[in-house]
């Protein structure tokens, strides 16, 4: 009996892995179907585009924590690409002259947001007993872009695995919330477009959820919102040898490191705005190479919204998402009313 039962479990063992195999197969073909979907989509059909940005974060955080993303370690890593390559493409669809200039009236203010951002940080996170180098990343990564500077600033601060992650997690669950409430709010203040870029670009951290959420409330606000937002990029710089002289200690008998890591995407954005502004033959070309960006964003986002796993929101604590919280409602509120009010000179 005892060996008619071993042979029963072996079998069912053996007919539960075909089965686990094609239900594997079936989780990642919806996936890819889903994920062409938001890049085919909002291209063919107009009436989706405004809403496309939002859904598909939506969609790519309830299918990671529903079903799980089959494709996790790929797109973890792709996401970063494919954002640059999008940012690169819009640049294909600007003046190169009006970007400086929006990028140099911002300058002014992305300084002010990050010294004050980064300030606030350090006081709130010291007061809920954070440990340093969660409340620096969570600090600069609210502060200027998100999950770009905290991967600048890690290395600098010798951050632990874990640390990363809380910071991470946390700043880009911001994100996502950010890139669904900014354009209600914005509308609902009646700020015109050139406003609402500003805003997006300073109230809002990773460079990805600036481009989806000013992409929802018009071209002018994108180009706005993408050009001052790669302003305040530029100031993983300085905070970078901030951290590495005033922050991070060197170990015994080890001489101090300074690294600078600029991301890729900012010198091709302002080379494919040269491109079409000096060779005015290639700007058909840099339309379409621009369009197709909005979709290729879009995309992105959804893979995006997909890497938030269920692992990363347990590691979420309840201080580090409190700094957080409090730090951004702060920063996106006080630019709102500034540039409400007028005191922030928004122009285009």
């Amino acid at each position: 009996m005892d060996e008619k039962m071993m042979g029963e479990q072996k079998n069912g063992g053996a007919s539960q892995a075909p089965a686990a195999d094609a239900k594997e197969r079936i989780r990642r073909i919806v996936f890819l179907a889903v994920a062409a979907a938001f890049f085919l989509v909002p291209w063919i059909c107009t009436p989706v585009r405004d809403y496309a940005p939002g859904v598909a974060v939506i969609a790519g955080v309830i299918f990671a924590v529903t079903y799980g993303n089959p494709f996790i370690s790929t797109t973890g890593k792709l996401t970063s690409t494919l954002l640059g390559a999008a940012i690169v493409g819009m640049g294909f669809g600007m003046n190169l002259i009006d970007v400086l200039r929006a990028g140099a009236n911002g300058m002014i203010y992305t300084a002010i947001g990050i010294t004050l951002g980064i300030a606030l940080g350090v006081w709130l996170g010291k007061r809920l007993g954070l440990a340093r180098d969660t409340m620096y990343l969570v600090s600069v990564g609210t502060s200027i872009c998100g999950g770009s500077a905290i991967a600048a600033a890690a290395p600098v601060l010798k951050a632990k695995a874990h640390d990363v992650a809380i910071a991470s997690a946390t700043v880009f669950t911001l994100n996502a919330i950010a890139l669904l409430i900014f354009p209600p709010i914005g509308h609902a203040l009646g700020m015109s477009e050139v406003q609402f870029g500003f805003w997006s670009a300073l109230g809002i951290h990773d460079t990805s959820s600036v481009v989806g959420a000013s992409m929802q409330y018009g071209p002018t606000a994108l180009e706005v919102g993408t050009t001052v937002k790669l302003a305040r990029a530029l100031w993983i710089v300085p905070v970078t040898l901030f951290l590495s002289c005033f922050v991070a200690g060197a170990a015994e008998g080890e001489k101090r490191k300074i690294k600078l890591k600029i991301p890729w995407f900012i010198p091709g954005f302002l080379a494919a705005a040269a491109l079409v502004t000096w060779i005015p033959a290639a700007a058909p070309a840099g339309g379409f190479l621009k369009e197709l960006s909005k979709y290729l964003m879009i995309l992105t986002l959804f893979l995006i919204g997909a890497n938030l796993s269920r692992e990363k929101l347990k590691e979420l604590g309840l201080k580090p998402v409190i700094h957080g919280i409090v730090l951004w409602l702060v920063l996106a509120t006080v630019w709102g009313a500034a540039i409400h009010l007028g005191w922030v000179h928004c122009v285009k």
